[in-house]
């Protein structure tokens, strides 16, 4: 199955995009594998599994153990290079076009690209563009690049557009895991008005409201980690399926 053209048909069939980030330094095994076996029934449309620093070795095992219990596509959201995992069906290919350190625009991309091709993966050009909350995320940090200003929706679509022309796949605007605030709904907006490539909205969406809304302002995918890491209910799983599918 193409990967990418599965999120294009779920977006055509159901609005939008539900997936669900594990991240292997914060989520607790405990309760993981009965959410990834009853992933589908709760209507999560594909896991993402990725990490900004990765204090273990568990990401190899953690990316095999979902893909054995899940009916649902695994893509692989990597922190760094070695995030690249035999057991998932695709990873996103993300330049952080909102920065401009040339190891996380392509220099990484090259330490990757051969495990990619020989694991058989399926990447996925993204364009990840960080955006300002109140806090210093540990993508910032360790990027040592500076995020999209909340206040300036203009640049964030500027930036979306030249992702466009340079011929990338999807468009990822981040909040940060954790943040304090999610990706303005102004910025949503903006982009989706001037370019036409699907969007992905993440960090700091923990509600299904907040869900609800980013799929209103325009988002085509949405990505919920932090307020499932240690709450698998199946009842607030279906909530934001539910906020975010028409």
């Amino acid at each position: 199955m193409n990967i990418f053209n599965y999120l294009i048909d779920t977006i055509k069939k159901r609005g939008a995009v539900f997936c669900v980030l594990i991240d292997p330094d914060k989520t607790p095994y405990q309760g993981l594998e009965g959410f990834v076996k009853k992933s589908k029934d709760l209507n999560v449309d594909a896991i993402f599994v990725g990490s900004s620093l990765l204090l273990n070795d568990s990401f190899d095992k953690m990316v095999q153990q979902i893909k054995s219990h899940s009916e649902i596509p695994v893509i692989l959201f990597p922190g760094s290079p070695k995030q690249v995992s035999q057991y998932a069906d695709a990873i996103l290919f993300l330049s952080l076009i909102s920065g401009r350190n040339p190891n996380f625009l392509f220099g990484d991309h090259v330490i990757a690209a051969p495990s990619i091709r020989e694991n058989k993966i399926e990447p996925i050009a993204t364009g990840y563009m960080l955006v300002e909350s109140s806090s210093v995320s540990t993508t910032e940090f360790i990027s040592n690049t500076r995020p999209i200003p909340r206040n300036k929706p203009d640049i964030a679509a500027a930036h979306a557009l030249a992702a466009e022309y340079i011929g990338l796949k999807l468009i990822y605007l981040e909040a940060g895991s954790g943040a304090p605030q999610t990706v303005p709904d102004e910025m949503i907006r903006a982009v989706n008005q001037i370019c036409s490539l699907p969007l992905i909205v993440g960090g700091g969406i923990t509600t299904p409201d907040q869900a609800r809304a980013k799929v209103a302002a325009g988002a085509d995918i949405i990505v919920v980690g932090n307020s499932l890491e240690n709450n698998w209910k199946d009842n607030l799983i279906l909530e934001y399926a539910k906020a975010i599918h028409n």
